[in-house]
C-alpha cells in the first residue's frame, strides 16, 4: 500500500480518456488499495485512476453511507434520473468549486477487485460522486461542465 501523487489540473493525463482493464492482475489490485489510500489522505470521497497518472477505468469512492468503499474497474453508468444542483470541488484542481447539475441517481454497471460484474445504485452525494470519477475517466474535469466556478479559498474567507 502506498499513497500516490494526485496529479493536478492541467495536466494533460486528466484531459485524455483512460482505457479499458482488460484483465485484472495484482497490479490493477495494488492500483485499487492505493487509490483507496491516497483518497482518504487527501479526505477525499472519490479518485479516479487518472488523478494518480494511471490511464485505466478504475475508479474508488466513499462517500461515508452504508456503502462504504466501493472499488470499480470499468465503470459505466447504466441508468440515472431526476436531477441535483450543488457544489463539486476536486482532488485534481484543489482551489477550485463548481456548481453542476447531475443526476440525483444513478445505477453504475462495473467489475470488483475480483472480476465480479457488481452494480451500484447511489442517490444524492453517492450518485454525484459516481458521476464526478466517471467523468474522470473520460477526460471530462467538473470545471468541463460547471454552470459557475469560484474559488473556493475565496468563499472561506468571506465567511
Amino acid at each position: 500500500m502506498a499513497i500516490r501523487i494526485i496529479v493536478k489540473e492541467p495536466d494533460e493525463v486528466l484531459h485524455k480518456k483512460a482505457k479499458e482493464i482488460t484483465k485484472i492482475t495484482p497490479n490493477v489490485q495494488k492500483l485499487l488499495t492505493d487509490m483507496a489510500e491516497t483518497m482518504y489522505d487527501a479526505d477525499g470521497v472519490g479518485l479516479a485512476a487518472p488523478q494518480v497518472g494511471i490511464l485505466k477505468r478504475a475508479i474508488v469512492v466513499d462517500v461515508g453511507d452504508e456503502h462504504g468503499l466501493i472499488e470499480l474497474i470499468n465503470p459505466e453508468i447504466v441508468a440515472s434520473s431526476g436531477e441535483q444542483f450543488g457544489s463539486e470541488g476536486c482532488l485534481s484542481i484543489p482551489a477550485l468549486n463548481g456548481e453542476v447539475r447531475r443526476a440525483m441517481e444513478v445505477t453504475v454497471k462495473g467489475l470488483d477487485r475480483d472480476g465480479n460484474e457488481i452494480t451500484i445504485t447511489g442517490r444524492e452525494l453517492l450518485a454525484r460522486a459516481l458521476q464526478h470519477e466517471i467523468d474522470h475517466l473520460n477526460g471530462v474535469l467538473f470545471t468541463d461542465i460547471a454552470e459557475r466556478v469560484y474559488d473556493r479559498r475565496l468563499d472561506e474567507e468571506g465567511e
